[in-house]
């Protein structure tokens, strides 16, 4: 799993990321390129046209929604159904994919940025078994904003394969 949260765990505001952090971004397209990415259809849609689906990726969709359909992306209907297909993969939000999966997760790459802004979307909550193992850098943004890039590992997954 990989994500950028601001103070509080605010993930996204309106649909959207409520900050603009150079810099930030950089860690998830370094993190993914290449790889296989699984966001809800929420997320998709809150994704520019002109990168989506996200390129150097495979873009996979989980929606409720049955028939929906996008070119550039893989859709599945449920978490038993894409963990059938896909054991490898980075989750990218937002708030109810990464709660579906995170029982299945073994590693997680979490950006805190020190900002307190308003958002009606928040990170998932981690329980104990969570331990940040790597990382832990304190970055400043050209615009002066801090961030810390964590490494997270839990044990206790029920991850039969790679789900991050």
């Amino acid at each position: 799993m990989i994500w950028a949260e601001a103070r509080g765990g605010v993930i996204g505001a309106r649909g959207g990321i409520p900050w603009h952090v150079p810099g930030e971004q950089k860690i998830f397209r370094e993190r993914t390129m290449g790889a296989t990415v699984v966001m809800g259809r929420a997320t998709w849609d809150s994704l520019p046209e002109r990168v989506r689906p996200l390129p150097g990726r495979r873009n996979v969709v989980l929606t409720r929604q049955p028939g929906w359909a996008a070119a550039g992306a893989e859709v599945f209907g449920s978490v038993g159904e894409l963990l059938r297909v896909h054991d490898d993969f980075w989750v990218m939000g937002g708030a109810a994919v990464y709660t579906a999966l995170l029982p299945y997760a073994g590693h997680i790459v979490r950006t805190r940025i020190d900002l307190a802004v308003e958002g009606d979307t928040f990170a998932p909550r981690l329980g104990p078994e969570w331990q940040v193992t790597a990382g832990a850098d304190t970055l400043t943004s050209d615009t002066g904003v801090r961030y810390t890039v964590e490494e997270l590992i839990s044990p206790a997954a029920e991850n039969p394969g790679n789900v991050t």
